[in-house]
C-alpha cells in the first residue's frame, strides 16, 4: 500500500505537465512534420542563414553572459562570504532584488539607463557612441537579471568549504591565492557548473529582455518564434525551431538536474570564520564588490525610479493610476497570480513530496535513483520550454478554449511551480531521514509525520519557493501576451501597449507602470518569504 502510494503520488504533476507542456510540444512537433512534408525540412534551421545566425546568437549571448557572471560573481560571493561588514546582511537580503524584479521592467531599466534617451546612454549617443543596435543592451540585461544567482550560489558553496582544509593549506605554506585555488575552488566548482546551468536556461529561453532590447539583429530564437507564428503565421517553421531548441537545451536540463541531487546530499563541514576586512587591501575588495553589484544590479532599478518620480513630479504620469484600463489591469494581475500561486505550491509540493519518495525505492539497486533523476529534470521543463513556446502550443492544443480563465493560470502556474518544486526537493534532500523515522516509530501516521515534523522543518523552503513563484506570475509577459482577452490586460501587456504609442507621455507611463509592478512583486516577495536568516540557502 505504501509502494502504490509513492507510484500514485506524482500522479498530479505528471496529468499537469502532460496537458500543459507535453502536449503543446507534441502539437508543435506534429506542425514540424507538417513543414517537412510540405518541403521545409527539419534540416532547414541550420541550413538558412538567418535562422542559423539566430541559433548561434542565442547559445552565444547566454554562454558569454554565463562567463561575465562567472567572472564578477565569483569576486563578489568571496568577499561576501570570507569578510564581515556593517551592511552585509542586508546585501545579501537585497542580493535577489533583480531576480524577483519582473522582465519588463528589468528591460525597461536597462533602458532607462543605456538606452537612446537613458541616463548614461544619451550622453553616449550624443559622443557618438551610440549602444542601440549593439549586443551589449541584452548582454547587460542578462547581466543584470542573473548575476545574483552566481553570487548567490557563490556565498552558499564557500559556506561549504571546510575551515580545517583551508587552515591546513595555510600551515603548510600555500599562499591565499593558493590555497583558493587547490582547495576552496574544488568545493566551489560544482555549485557554481549548477548555478550557470540556470543562467544559461533564463538567457537562452528569455523573451521580454530580447524583444525590448535585443532589435532587429540581435534578436534571439524566441523573438524569431514569435515572429513567424505572430507575424508572418508561420506555424510549421515555427513548431521546428521550437523543438530544435527543446532538443538542445534539455541536455542542460538534465545537467542541471544531475548537479542538484549532487549538491543536495547531506554533509556537515567546519566553515570559514568570517573576519572583519584588514589592510587596504581587504576594504578595497569590499568597495569593489559593492560597486559591481550596484553598478550592475542597482543601477536600472534606480534609474528606472528616478525617471519616474520624474514623470510623476514634474509630468503626468501619476494620472495613469487613475484610468480605468490601469485598475482594471492592476485587479486583473492579482487575481491571476493569485490563483496561479495557489496551483503552483499545491504541484510543487507534490512534485517534491514524489521525488523524496523515488529516492526512497530500494525495489532495484539504482532503479529510486534514477526515477528521481528523470523526476527532478520534469520539474525544469518549464525552464526548458520558454513560454512562447508553451502559449502557441497550448493554442494549437485546445482552440475552443482559448482566452479561458482555466488556461491562463494554468500556463501561470506551469511557469511558476518549478520554483516551489526546486526550493521544497532541495530542503528535503538535507532532511535527515531519522526524523520522519522517529515520529513514525512512536506511531504518527505518513501525514502526521508529514503535518508535524515534515513541513515545519521546510515551511522556510516553501515560503521562498512560493515567493518566486508569486513574483514569477506577477511579472509573467508572454503568456499574458497571446492567452488572455483584450479585458484581461494585465499591468505587463499594458506596459508593452504604453511603449508601442509614440509620444514622450506613453513612455512616462509605461515607466511609471514598470515601477509600480516592481514594487508590487517586491511586496509580494517580501511578504511571503518573511524573515530568512544569513545562512539560509536561497532558491
Amino acid at each position: 500500500m505504501r509502494l502504490s502510494a509513492r507510484w500514485l503520488l506524482p500522479a498530479l504533476p505528471l496529468a499537469f505537465l502532460a496537458l500543459m507542456l507535453v502536449a503543446p510540444v507534441l502539437r508543435l512537433l506534429a506542425e514540424g512534420w507538417t513543414a517537412a512534408d510540405e518541403g521545409w525540412s527539419w534540416w532547414a534551421v541550420w541550413q538558412d542563414d538567418h535562422l542559423r545566425w539566430r541559433v548561434w546568437w542565442s547559445f552565444a549571448q547566454a554562454a558569454i553572459t554565463c562567463v561575465a557572471a562567472l567572472l564578477l560573481g565569483l569576486p563578489v560571493a568571496w568577499v561576501l562570504a570570507r569578510l564581515e561588514f556593517t551592511g552585509r546582511r542586508l546585501v545579501l537580503r537585497l542580493l535577489m532584488l533583480p531576480f524577483v524584479v519582473p522582465t519588463l521592467v528589468a528591460a525597461l531599466g536597462v533602458l532607462a539607463l543605456w538606452g537612446p534617451r537613458g541616463w548614461l546612454g544619451a550622453p553616449l549617443a550624443e559622443a557618438g557612441w551610440s549602444l542601440e543596435d549593439t549586443p551589449w543592451l541584452l548582454l547587460y540585461g542578462n547581466l543584470f537579471f542573473n548575476l545574483c544567482l552566481v553570487v548567490r550560489a557563490g556565498v552558499d558553496a564557500l559556506e561549504q568549504v571546510s575551515a580545517p582544509r583551508v587552515a591546513a593549506a595555510r600551515t603548510l605554506g600555500a599562499t591565499p591565492w593558493r590555497a583558493f585555488w587547490r582547495v576552496e575552488w574544488p568545493a566551489v566548482a560544482p555549485w557554481m557548473a549548477s548555478a550557470l546551468c540556470l543562467v544559461f536556461l533564463y538567457c537562452f529561453s528569455g523573451f521580454g529582455l530580447a524583444l525590448l532590447l535585443g532589435g532587429q539583429r540581435y534578436a534571439t530564437v524566441e523573438v524569431e518564434i514569435y515572429t513567424l507564428v505572430a507575424h508572418d503565421l508561420a506555424l510549421a517553421q515555427a513548431g521546428v525551431l521550437a523543438v530544435w531548441m527543446l532538443l538542445l537545451t534539455g541536455v542542460v536540463a538534465l545537467a542541471y538536474a544531475w548537479m542538484e541531487k549532487r549538491l543536495a546530499a547531506p554533509g556537515r563541514v567546519t566553515p570559514v570564520l568570517r573576519q572583519r576586512p584588514r589592510g587596504a587591501g581587504q576594504w578595497a575588495a569590499v568597495a569593489g564588490a559593492l560597486a559591481v553589484l550596484l553598478l550592475v544590479c542597482g543601477a536600472p532599478l534606480l534609474a528606472i525610479v528616478a525617471r519616474a518620480a520624474h514623470a510623476v513630479l514634474w509630468g503626468q504620469g501619476a494620472a495613469v493610476w487613475q484610468q480605468p484600463e490601469t485598475l482594471a489591469a492592476l485587479w486583473n494581475t492579482l487575481r491571476f497570480s493569485i490563483m496561479a500561486l495557489a496551483l503552483a505550491t499545491l504541484l510543487g509540493l507534490v512534485h517534491a513530496l514524489a521525488v523524496r519518495g523515488m529516492d526512497a525505492l530500494g525495489l532495484v539497486p539504482g532503479a529510486g535513483a534514477g526515477l528521481a533523476l528523470l523526476w527532478r529534470a520534469a520539474a525544469f521543463l518549464p525552464f526548458v520550454v520558454s513560454p512562447v513556446t508553451v502559449a502557441f502550443g497550448l493554442l494549437l492544443v485546445y482552440p475552443q478554449w482559448t482566452a479561458s480563465l482555466g488556461l491562463l493560470v494554468g500556463a501561470y502556474a506551469l511557469l511558476a511551480y518549478p520554483f516551489v518544486a526546486k526550493s521544497l526537493t532541495a530542503a528535503l534532500d538535507s532532511l535527515p531521514a531519522s526524523y520522519a523515522q522517529a515520529a513514525a516509530t512512536l506511531g504518527a501516521r505518513p501525514w502526521r509525520v508529514f503535518w508535524r515534523v515534515t513541513l515545519p522543518l521546510v515551511s522556510t523552503a516553501l515560503r521562498r519557493g512560493m515567493a518566486f513563484a508569486a513574483a514569477t506570475a506577477l511579472g509573467e509577459f508572454a503568456v499574458s501576451l497571446f492567452l488572455s482577452r483584450p479585458e484581461w490586460t494585465t499591468l505587463t501587456t499594458l506596459i508593452y501597449q504604453h511603449l508601442g504609442r509614440p509620444g514622450a507621455a506613453n513612455l512616462d507611463a509605461a515607466l511609471v507602470l514598470a515601477c509600480g509592478l516592481m514594487l508590487l512583486a517586491l511586496l509580494a516577495f517580501t511578504g511571503i518569504e518573511g524573515r530568512s536568516t544569513d545562512n539560509e540557502r536561497h532558491a
